[in-house]
């Protein structure tokens, strides 16, 4: 061996933390190897999974593919290391880190798949309900519950990020299980308006864009959060309600009618004749028919008031919506106006007769005698 070999075979040999030059150049080939490797396989597995997720009608194989996709270069470059290290002889401590980093590495990875997760089955429950109102509702929660579930999931992989770092994590478990109490008792309203939200998801009493009344209060569902409902008023307003009092309230739900059930009086001055009043049933009847709107059911008279005669009809708009029914209830009342101006029928209004008799002549006589 000539003397410039025998330089390059003692380079090599050198020895850095325990290992020559050589084992750390196989191993940095090594790792470059397997970064190379992965990093070509990852879009070829990708590619490969994607065409066969097309051939079929399920999602799960297209969220797998998602998955795998979303995956980050740094767990790669760890896994390189991590599988470079093995052939290498390390301190205690250099050895534990390059277990610790990949082991991290996974678990961070592990928490962005599982965000992905909590999503996906989030969306993918709301596009299975069966209806769009359903549908709605569902997506009205998602992101409070969204929230509430990567929560769970970050809190479980950080404990185990932190067990794997040395760090004991069953003291921590229990004072969160007692903390958790103290915070459970401190917002146990927060807690019931979360638990009503779920309720209002699932039992649907109203959804988003329903025309609801609560009370003496009124108007179109905007949003359904996970503490509060707030409503839209018909005067413009902004009105909210806690989820909890919400559902403790008599709600009455406009949006799920399918007719809307409309009754109205008319009435007649005592001076119309009984052939006028027997017909006015049946005129108010020919209105309502000829309304393509409205399903007529019945017309009566009804009493004897104090200054008319009444007239009590009931009929069914065949639509829910008010400014149908407000249009439609138009369309009749000038058509009742117009068919009684000419039967010479007359709308009665509040009056009054005074009934005045003249002195009998016993009382005039004794006036006369006081007077003369």
């Amino acid at each position: 061996m000539n003397l410039k070999g025998l330089e390059h075979s003692l380079m090599l040999d050198y020895v850095i933390y325990g290992n020559t030059i050589e084992a750390w150049l196989i191993a940095l080939g090594i790792v470059l190897t397997i970064y190379v490797i992965l990093s070509i396989a990852k879009p070829l597995v990708v590619k490969r999974m994607d065409a066969l997720a097309k051939k079929t009608s399920t999602q799960i194989d297209d969220f797998i593919v998602e998955l795998i996709a979303s995956t980050k270069p740094f767990l790669l470059v760890l896994i390189a290391f991590w599988a470079g290290s093995a052939i290498l002889v390390l301190p205690d401590n250099l050895r534990h880190l390059s277990q610790t980093l990949p082991t991290l590495a996974l678990i961070l990875q592990l928490a962005l798949w599982g965000s992905r997760a909590v999503g996906f089955s989030l969306n993918r429950y709301a596009e299975t309900r069966p209806t769009e109102e359903d549908r709605l509702a569902t997506r009205t929660l998602i992101g409070p519950f969204r929230f509430l579930g990567l929560t769970v999931v970050w809190a479980v992989l950080l404990l185990v990020a932190l067990d794997n770092v040395g760090i004991d994590v069953t003291a921590m478990i229990t004072g969160l299980g007692i903390g958790g109490i103290a915070v459970a008792l401190a917002v146990q309203n927060l807690l019931g308006d979360a638990f009503a939200a779920f309720s209002i998801v699932i039992d649907k009493p109203f959804v988003v864009g329903d025309f609801i009344i609560v009370d003496t209060l009124m108007g179109h569902v905007e949003h359904i959060g996970l503490k509060t409902t707030r409503i839209r008023s018909i005067s413009g307003e902004q009105l909210v309600f806690s989820n909890s009092d919400l559902l403790g309230s008599r709600i009455r739900n406009y949006k799920r009618m399918d007719e809307r059930r409309i009754l109205f009086k008319v009435g007649v001055t005592y001076q119309t004749s009984a052939d006028q009043l027997a017909a006015i049933p049946s005129i108010i009847q020919t209105i309502i028919d000829a309304q393509s709107k409205a399903r007529f059911d019945r017309s009566h008279f009804s009493g004897f008031g104090d200054s008319s005669l009444d007239f009590e009809t009931v009929y069914f708009v065949k639509q829910p919506d008010y400014r149908t029914y407000m249009e439609l209830q138009q369309s009749i009342n000038l058509a009742i106006f117009k068919a009684f101006e000419e039967q010479k029928i007359e709308f009665a209004y509040p009056t009054r007769t005074l009934f005045v008799t003249h002195e009998n002549s016993a009382m005039a006589d004794v006036t006369k005698l006081f007077k003369s």
